[in-house]
């Protein structure tokens, strides 16, 4: 390598900067990262403002560029190191190199190459080496090596606050209590003589000055490559490369995006289906596919101290709350089933059902036309399928799941915490002292020099109060104006609705000799299903266009840190995402045939459209068949999405390789020609299955197969999200994480509005008070006729009379008077018949059902927040074994350190003693002499 004594930005002030925004830029004076990895740790983000180099003219000129020296692929595929087998590959960078380009813009290139050189030179002078070797199938690729040695290593483990082993935990692990189930247990774990369990050890953030306290055996392996990428990550992320207008240009994000360079990774340590046969390849990424990606692994536990070991502890966790969800759904998906199946053997008892089938009740009924002029009078048997499906969802085993869900939901946040705490421990994440650092793009915007309060010393912001303000209210505005436009949607499928049936009813009704089309298929159904299918497909297109939308507000907005940006982040997208895909089933649920008025005053939308009414049985059925297209049209295009596409665009790119496919290729080039993993990560993973989460508490009343659904979902989703991060996609840069971030507070909102929710689908949406309120009210005397409780004429007490004469007043006229010769007609509700003094006006029957759902929504509410609260107060977050480990190997942590000290001031104060004596043993032996 060239040699140089000082750092090299490139002064380009003359020049149009070709890169995209201003993400990635910092003012040039202002400190940054360290300039070279054996400056003291607290100076190491203090001290690159002094390396600038004001103008280094033209190319030619600059002979202080270090660049990586060029060496040959040496023919081992499997090698994970340089040339000289000693230095390991900690992070690849790939670039097209420009002399090669098949382009004309000779400018545009040359200013491209004096980027990257410059960017190289400096990660030169910050400690890191650098090795490229070009492709062996593409001659214009070139991937530059990178290794950080291990002055560089413990540099920035101390300024990252990484925790490192001290000495092995001596703790013993109490055996499980379920001792006498270890045989089923040991068939479910993965295999320890496969999968080695972790040594554990107490740690402690990491000093260079105490390195002696830790237990370093080897150094080559005392950091794990998922350490070491990480560690190398955060120095390409903050390395300048170029000066423009006295402001810095930095990062690597800011080099791929704007084209500089064309991919950034770290490696996979082998291939996926074959072991290495380099023998010092740990082959994790191999026991990864055997053990946790293949389909043949589907019911066995998930490896998670190996994939925390391998992807970092952010992925680790999202795979633990993901097994641990799917775990607990295994409980409400056989609850869930249990009430199904106690509805569906109970439908031949529904008398209310029995009354809508029979000829001479429901089929004698006349009901009245649902829209105006081109509906018929219609009977009241035609809707006896959907009455029959209706049993099986709308009866007491609804009211008994929907009480257990909400429990449900409780016990497993509850539990999820705990499980989480335990996690902290053995992931070493219970005290994560690492101070987050600030977002390169929120760094590059701070040039507002303010008071800090706390401290009195100056500090830089990126914005004033008043431009804090005025992108908060931005970001609001834009945001509310999403939620605006995908509630407008919703109003478009109402209209829809609205409009088509008038379409089914007038089609429907010439199939008069068609009877088993007109048995399932009535304009209700028609309607219902067809809306909820474009429904999903508007759902699907606003998703895609918001997702795009709600990145671009969050990165005007500016968060600190990436944690931060990623909160924010989840908030925006949930937010639409909670009214896309749950809006049309509110509506359903909570305003479809609750606002119609009667046959002789409707209520109209817009002035235009009649409203919708329910079947005679309610919406609940309704609500279920939109519950299902949407769970389960999203499951299988989240799936799609997930398998093919990644899978087909690696079949392309394999394609293209094809002429080159017999030559021997390194492993750097193998990954590089995978997928790379979105900038967002495991975002949408989450997004995903908090959604499911929402379908499965807030709406279970009404479906409570939702659970299964969502657990066999979950038990594919797994594997494939395995199978995709090991097989189709790049290595991820692993990330600390300590817990699940902003879905938990998100999952606690939604399950305290799952019980308002369920509370008021039985009340409003289920047919279940009125039924009750009929049973022990109006089936006997004073209301009834019956001398004992019954469900025996419920049919005929629940729907109204109407004289059809009084259609005309209507200004038109009566625009039914061709369609028979019918006097009465039916409709749903509770109101007084026409003759009557309060002629079609509430009854008493309305009044008593209202207080009823009124009461039973009070009683239902109180009852399970009840529950909630003292279930929430009796499971503390973190068990008192857990926090006694922590206290226990907190206290010999710092025992340990403490006596390390003492016994190397011990050892100094010995030696200075010795040199004290020797010298004045020396000053008495002349005089004595």
């Amino acid at each position: 390598m060239k040699k140089m004594s000082r750092n090299v930005l490139l002064q380009m002030e003359e020049e149009e900067d070709d890169d995209d925004g201003d993400i990635g830029d910092v003012p040039a004076s202002r400190p940054f990262l360290t300039p070279h990895p054996h400056l003291p740790s607290s100076l190491v983000l203090e001290n690159l403002g002094q390396t600038i180099i004001s103008d280094l003219g033209s190319l030619e000129s600059q002979q202080d560029f270090r660049t990586p020296e060029f060496e040959e692929f040496n023919g081992k595929s499997d090698s994970l190191f340089f040339n000289d087998g000693q230095r390991r590959i900690d992070f690849v960078l790939v670039y097209e190199d420009e002399s090669r380009k098949e382009t004309n813009k000779k400018g545009t290139n040359e200013k491209q190459r004096r980027k990257r050189q410059a960017y190289e030179s400096n990660l030169i002078c910050h400690g890191l080496q650098l090795e490229a070797t070009r492709s062996v199938l593409d001659d214009k690729l070139v991937f530059v090596k990178v290794h950080a040695p291990w002055e560089v290593l413990c540099t920035y483990a101390e300024v990252m606050h990484i925790k490192l082993p001290l000495k092995p935990n001596d703790l013993k692990n109490q055996s499980s209590a379920f001792g006498t189930l270890n045989w089923f247990t040991k068939v479910l774990s993965v295999d320890e003589s496969i999968i080695k369990p972790e040594q554990e050890f107490f740690t402690a953030p990491f000093e260079k000055n105490r390195m002696n306290d830790f237990y370093i055996v080897d150094r080559d392996a005392f950091f794990n490559p998922a350490t070491r990428s990480r560690i190398v990550y955060f120095i390409l992320s903050r390395v300048k490369y170029q000066v423009m207008n006295n402001v810095s240009k930095f990062g690597i994000n800011r080099l791929v995006n704007s084209g500089i360079y064309k991919a950034a990774f770290p490696l996979h340590d082998c291939k996926f289906r074959r072991q290495s046969e380099d023998p010092s390849c740990p082959n994790e990424r191999y026991l990864l596919y055997r053990e946790w990606a293949h389909p043949r692994s589907i019911y066995k536990k998930q490896p998670l101290d190996l994939i925390r070991k391998y992807y970092g502890e952010k992925i680790g966790i999202y795979f633990a709350w993901l097994g641990y969800y799917t775990q607990m759904l295994l409980l409400a998906a056989v609850v869930g089933v249990a009430c199904f199946l106690y509805g569906y053997l109970n439908q031949d008892n529904c008398t209310w059902s029995k009354e809508v089938c029979h000829p001479d009740i429901g089929g004698k009924i006349i009901m009245c036309p649902q829209c105006d002029k081109h509906c018929p009078f219609w009977k009241l048997n035609i809707t006896c399928e959907s009455s029959k499906k209706l049993c099986i969802f709308d009866s007491f085993g609804t009211l008994v799941f929907a009480v257990f869900m909400g429990i449900w939901v409780t016990l497993f946040l509850e539990f999820w915490k705990r499980r989480q705490a335990e996690l902290e421990y053995e992931w070493d994440t219970v005290e994560l002292q690492q101070e987050e650092q600030a977002r390169p793009e929120y760094e590059a915007r701070c040039t507002h020099v303010v008071i800090n309060e706390i401290t009195q010393e100056e500090e830089r912001i990126p914005f004033t109060a008043w431009g804090k303000c005025l992108r908060i209210t931005l970001c609001a505005s834009a945001v509310f104006f999403w939620i605006l436009l995908i509630i407008a949607s919703v109003i478009g499928i109402i209209v829809y609705r609205l409009s088509v049936f008038i379409v089914f009813s007038t089609q429907l009704k010439n199939l008069n000799g068609t009877d088993p089309i007109q048995k399932y298929l009535t304009p209700q159904t028609a309607t219902s299903i067809t809306a909820s299918i474009i429904s999903f497909i508007i759902i699907m297109i606003l998703n895609t266009i918001y997702e795009r939308v709600a990145i671009m507000i969050t990165n005007f907005e500016l968060p600190r840190t990436q944690t931060d940006y990623e909160n924010s982040l989840t908030m925006k997208m949930f937010l639409f995402q909670f009214v896309n895909y749950y809006s049309s089933c509110f509506y359903i649920a909570f305003f479809k045939g609750k606002f119609v008025g009667y046959p002789g005053d409707p209520v109209y939308w817009l002035g235009k459209y009649r409203n919708e009414e329910c079947d005679p049985g309610g919406c609940l059925l309704e609500l279920t068949t939109q519950l299902t297209i949407i769970m389960g049209g999203k499951a299988i295009w989240n799936n799609i999405q997930e398998v093919l596409l990644p899978w087909i665009m690696n079949l392309i790119g394999r394609f293209h390789r094809v002429s080159g496919s017999e030559k021997i290729t390194p492993r750097w080039e193998q990954d590089y020609h995978l997928q790379p993993m979105g900038k967002l990560g495991l975002f949408y993973e989450y997004l995903e299955m908090i959604i499911q989460f929402g379908f499965v508490t807030l709406f279970v009343a009404s479906f409570p197969l939702a659970p299964l659904l969502a657990l066999v979902n979950n038990i594919l989703e797994i594997r494939v999200d395995a199978w995709k991060l090991t097989t189709q996609f790049r290595r991820l840069v692993p990330e600390k994480a300590q817990d699940i971030g902003a879905w938990q507070p998100i999952m606690q909102g939604i399950a305290i509005l799952a019980v308002v929710t369920n509370a008021m689908i039985i009340a409003f949406t289920s047919d279940m008070i009125p039924r009750l309120v009929y049973y022990w009210s109006f089936s006997v005397p004073p209301y009834g006729n019956h001398t004992s409780y019954t469900m025996d004429g419920y049919i005929n007490n629940t729907l109204s009379i109407f004289k059809v004469a009084d259609f005309k007043n209507k200004s038109q006229g009566n625009p039914y008077s061709e369609q028979g010769n019918h006097t009465t007609c039916r409709y749903r509700d509770f109101r007084y018949p026409p003759g009557h003094p309060q002629e079609y006006k509430h009854n008493i029957y309305y009044w008593h059902v209202i207080a009823a759902k009124l009461s039973f929504i009070i009683v239902m509410e109180h009852l399970i927040y009840s529950v909630k609260f003292f279930i929430s107060y009796a499971i503390p977050d973190v068990s008192k074994r857990t926090k006694s480990k922590i206290q226990r190997e907190k206290y010999l942590t710092q025992k340990l350190l403490r006596e390390n000290h003492l016994k190397d001031m011990t050892k100094n104060m010995g030696v200075i003693a010795e040199r004290m004596i020797e010298a004045v043993d020396n000053n008495l032996r002349p005089k004595l002499e």
